[in-house]
C-alpha cells in the first residue's frame, strides 16, 4: 500500500510566526507529529510519503504514486482538509481522516464523503483500520470506548520529515489533563487521567532525533506536561543524564499547569534537562472568571508570585488568556494588559471565548440555547465568540482588539521582554540552562543583522533595542541568545496585531448587522436572555 500523508494549511495565526521564521530560513514552526506516529502504528511494509502543506504544496508525482490519502489535524485546518477530501476523490482516491478536528466533528468529513474515519486515538483505532482495509472494506468509521495505554506506543517515523523546514520538533511524553476546565477539549480528547510513556521510550524518541541530524529545540506537546509528576520527576532524572552525556543537543519547551511554581524539585529537574521555555493556561487575573470557567487551580495560589517564580529559575514564560467568560466585568481587557505588563510575560497567546465542539461549555451553552447558528469555534483569534456572551459582545470585542494591540505594542513588547529576562537567575549549579552543543551559523548571523536593522536603526524601537541589548550583556549574558530569539516574535505581531483588528472588526460589523444585540444573565442570576434594541449597539 502507497499512502501520502498530507497535513493541512493552517490559517495565518497567533502560532504560524511567518516573519520570525523566515529570518532563520523556516517554514513551519512545528512539525505533524500525529502523522508521523501514525505511519509507525501502520504496517511497515506500506510505503509512506508526507507532505506538511504549510511546508509545500503536494508534487503531481505524490498525487500519482499514492493510493491512498490520509489526513489529520485540528479544528483550525478545516478548511484546507475538506478541500483536500474533495481534492483526493477528484484523482480517484480513496482518503482516511483523523485527529483532533475529525474526532470532535465527524459529521463535517462526512459531509463531504471521506471514506475512512480513523477517530480517537490512533493505537486502538488504527488497528481496525488496518483489519478493515485487509478485508477489502471499502468504508468504514473506527472509534475506541477506551483511552489506550501509550506505552506501546512506537518511535514516530521522525524521518519522513523535512528537516529543514522546522523551526522546532515535535515528542509527546504524556496524553490527558487531570484539571476540569470548562472550555478545554483536550479532556474530552484526552480524559483526565494523565498516561504517559516511559522514561526510555522518551529517551529512544531523542536518540532517533540525534541519529538522524537534529540539533536545537524540542517542545514536549503534553497539554500538561506535569499533569502526572511522579512519573515526570522519573523521567526528568533519566533525561538529565541522557542529555549531559549527549552534551546538550537539544533545549525543551512545554506546556505545564501553573501549579509547577509550588514544585522547586520539578522546576531544578526541568532547568538541569535543559528546560528553558513554558506555556501556561492562566487565562484572565480574574478571580472569579477562574471558578466559573472551573480553572479552580489557578485561583489557589498568586498567579504573579508563581510567574515570578518559574522566570527566577530561567524559564521563559509563555501564557495564554481568555476574554469574555460568563459574568466578566467591564474592563476584562484592560486587566488582562496589566497583567501582563506587571508580570512581564514577553509572549501572550490572547483570544475570545469560543465554544469547542463537545466541550462541558459548549454543552451547557447548547442546554442554555446561547450557541450562535452557523458560526463554528475554531480557536483561532481572529475569530468572534460562537455564543451570546453575559455583557454586549462589541464591548467584549472592542476591548480585545485595543488589549491586543497594546500588548503587542513593538516598544512595549520590547521592554516587557527584557524585563522578563533580566529577572531571570540562572545559577551555576544547574547543568542546563539553556546550554546548547548547536554551532552558530550564517543563517543566525543573517537573522541577527537583520534584527539589529529593523528593531535597532529603522523603528521607534531603536534607543530601546540598543540600551536593553547591552544591559543584558552587562548584567545577564546568560540569557543574551534566548533574549535575542525572543525579541525577534515582534517582527510577526506587527502584522498580526493588524490583522486581528480587521478581522475582528469587520466579523463584528457583519455580526450585529444580522443579529439583536442580546445579553445573557449569568445563570444564577436568570436563564432568560434580556433583549436590547441593536441600534443602542
Amino acid at each position: 500500500m502507497r499512502v501520502l500523508l498530507i497535513y493541512p494549511l493552517f490559517p495565518k495565526s497567533f502560532w504560524s510566526f511567518e516573519k520570525t521564521l523566515s529570518l532563520v530560513d523556516k517554514k513551519a514552526l512545528l512539525p505533524p507529529l500525529g502523522l508521523v506516529t501514525v505511519a509507525a502504528i501502520l504496517p511497515q511494509e506500506w510505503e509512506f510519503r508526507l507532505i506538511d502543506r504549510n511546508v509545500e504544496a503536494v508534487p503531481e508525482s505524490d498525487w500519482d504514486w499514492a493510493e491512498m490519502v490520509i489526513l489529520s489535524g485540528m479544528i483550525v485546518q478545516k478548511e484546507d482538509m475538506l478541500n483536500l477530501v474533495g481534492e483526493s476523490h477528484r484523482r480517484g482516491k480513496k482518503v482516511a481522516v483523523g485527529g483532533p478536528f475529525a474526532t470532535s466533528v465527524p459529521e463535517d468529513l462526512q459531509a463531504v464523503g471521506a471514506d475512512y474515519l480513523i477517530l480517537d486515538e490512533g493505537e486502538i483505532t488504527l488497528p481496525m483500520f488496518i483489519e478493515a482495509i485487509e478485508r477489502g472494506d471499502e468504508s468504514g468509521v473506527y472509534r475506541a470506548t477506551e483511552k489506550p495505554a501509550v506505552t506501546e506506543t512506537p518511535i514516530p517515523r521522525f524521518d519522513l520529515l523535512k528537516f529543514p523546514a522546522y523551526d522546532n520538533m515535535s515528542v509527546q511524553f504524556s496524553r490527558g489533563c487531570p484539571f476540569q476546565c470548562e472550555f478545554c477539549d483536550i479532556i474530552v480528547l484526552y480524559g483526565r487521567k494523565p498516561r504517559t510513556k516511559t522514561p526510555q521510550q522518551l529517551i529512544a524518541e531523542l536518540d532517533r532525533l540525534c541519529e538522524l541530524g537534529w540539533r536545537g529545540s524540542v517542545f514536549m506537546v503534553d497539554d500538561n506536561f506535569i499533569g502526572n509528576k511522579r512519573n515526570v520527576k522519573l523521567l526528568l532524572a533519566e533525561l538529565r543524564e541522557w542529555i549531559a552525556e549527549k552534551n546538550y543537543p537539544f533545549t525543551f519547551a512545554t506546556e505545564a499547569s501553573v501549579d509547577l511554581a509550588q514544585d522547586e524539585e520539578l522546576m531544578d529537574l526541568m532547568i538541569e534537562c535543559n528546560f528553558n521555555s513554558v506555556f501556561l493556561g492562566i487565562e484572565t487575573p480574574d478571580e472569579d472568571s477562574l471558578k466559573v470557567t472551573k480553572k479552580f487551580q489557578n485561583t489557589r495560589d498568586s498567579l504573579s508570585e508563581s510567574i515570578d517564580t518559574m522566570s527566577e529559575k530561567g524559564l521563559r514564560i509563555m501564557a495564554g488568556f481568555i476574554i469574555g467568560f460568563d459574568g466578566e466585568k467591564k474592563g476584562a481587557g484592560d486587566r488582562i494588559t496589566r497583567f501582563v505588563e506587571k508580570t512581564n510575560i514577553p509572549i501572550a497567546l490572547f483570544s475570545m471565548l469560543q465554544a469547542l465542539p463537545n466541550t462541558a461549555l459548549w454543552h451547557r451553552l447548547e442546554k442554555e440555547g446561547r450557541l450562535i447558528q452557523g458560526q463554528e469555534g475554531t480557536g483561532n483569534q481572529t475569530s468572534l465568540m460562537n455564543y451570546v456572551p453575559t455583557r454586549p459582545i462589541d464591548e467584549i470585542a472592542n476591548e480585545y482588539v485595543e488589549a491586543f494591540c497594546n500588548i503587542y505594542d513593538p516598544v512595549k513588547y520590547l521592554d516587557r521582554t527584557f524585563r522578563h529576562f533580566m529577572s531571570m537567575n540562572i545559577r551555576p549549579k544547574y547543568g542546563g540552562s539553556g546550554k546548547s552543543s548547536v554551532k552558530v551559523s550564517w543563517v543566525d548571523i543573517r537573522a541577527l543583522s537583520t534584527l539589529a536593522w529593523r528593531q535597532g536603526v529603522v523603528r521607534k524601537t531603536r534607543w530601546k533595542f540598543w540600551i536593553n541589548l547591552f544591559r543584558i550583556i552587562q548584567k545577564n549574558p546568560q540569557v543574551l541568545t534566548r533574549y535575542l530569539s525572543a525579541s525577534a516574535f515582534i517582527e510577526h505581531f506587527m502584522e498580526y496585531r493588524q490583522i486581528v483588528r480587521e478581522e475582528i472588526e469587520s466579523q463584528l460589523a457583519v455580526h450585529l448587522a444580522n443579529h439583536p444585540r442580546v445579553v445573557v444573565k449569568p445563570v444564577e442570576e436568570s436563564s432568560q436572555p434580556e433583549q436590547i434594541p441593536a441600534k443602542t449597539a
